[in-house]
């Protein structure tokens, strides 16, 4: 096998990871395209484990971008939600109850936005563990610290993410009713649905860029959310919605016209909607689906 096939033989695992820890498709894509023009002037004869090798750069590259888009978020008007990885017209299959916790670490924007509370470090630690497998005295040597370390480090997401994750979520097939039953509400404007569907202490994330309108802050409450729907369908400020997925998991579409304007996901807590994570910024949807092609997706 030659380099080009050893690499694209590990490409789709690479950009999984790279996608994992910066959230960005556009950033994880152009890591992988740089780790590929540093493994194509190495000198691979000498190398004697080629994944372990990639991954190793595709992580250093990662951790690099990484430092930089944390630093540049700061700047970002409004939320800053992940930006999907792909989208289809149709809702994904039921996953039977072994899947759905492996699903929700996987992509899910709650997930990936969870993640945006840990260090780069602590990220890509935790990710290397949990999602990739790798043991500790392999992170330890990829990251220059000492297994100890990076044993707390991993100890250190883990907790903190426990700590932000649902107490009691939802199975499958509630999720999707109580998703269908809040892409109607709001479609309606009916504030009273609205707020039986959501937790008290509900919270919604509008990522617009500062390109199109949404919330410059979180939206907390039932009763502040419900009023915002309420008030973008008296304007007749709806757009045409329909049921699809994000990176996997069920989610509300909407458009104007032939183009995608929106895409929301919800987590659940205790029967009740907790959070609402809706990406507005066209610039993380423009390349996705149009009205006309709703059901395309990117691998």
């Amino acid at each position: 096998m030659d380099m080009t096939d050893i690499f694209q033989n590990h490409r789709p695992r690479l950009l999984a990871l790279a996608y994992r820890l910066l959230g960005s498709r556009a950033d994880a894509e152009d890591v992988v395209q740089d780790a590929w023009l540093r493994w194509a002037g190495a000198d691979t004869a000498a190398i004697l484990d080629p994944e372990a090798w990639l991954v190793t750069a595709t992580t250093r590259l990662g951790l690099d971008r990484l430092r930089a888009a944390t630093r540049q978020r700061l700047d970002y008007v409004g939320p800053w939600l992940p930006e999907p990885l792909h989208i289809a017209a149709e809702l994904p299959p039921v996953p039977d109850p072994a899947q759905v916790h492996a699903v929700a670490e996987e992509v899910s924007l709650a997930f990936l936005t969870l993640l945006e509370q840990l260090g780069p470090e602590e990220r890509a630690a935790f990710l290397l563990k949990e999602a990739f497998g790798h043991d500790y005295a392999g992170i330890a040597e990829l990251l220059g610290h000492s297994e100890a370390n990076c044993r707390q480090l991993v100890h250190r997401a883990r907790k903190r993410l426990q700590e932000g994750r649902p107490r009691f979520a939802a199975d499958a097939t509630q999720h999707r009713r109580l998703l269908a039953r809040f892409m109607e509400a709001t479609q309606r404007g009916d504030d009273a649905a609205i707020r039986a569907l959501l937790h008290a202490n509900a919270r919604l994330l509008a990522d617009g860029g500062g390109v199109v309108t949404a919330a410059l802050r979180p939206l907390l409450g039932a009763e502040r959310i419900a009023r915002l729907f309420w008030a973008i369908a008296r304007r007749g400020g709806s757009h045409p919605a329909r049921l699809g997925s994000v990176n996997g998991e069920p989610a509300i579409l909407r458009f104007d016209g032939d183009r995608l304007h929106s895409v929301t996901t919800i987590e659940i807590d205790g029967g009740r909607i907790a959070r609402i994570y809706s990406v507005l910024n066209p610039h993380k949807l423009r390349a996705l689906v149009t009205a006309g092609d709703v059901g395309a997706s990117l691998q």
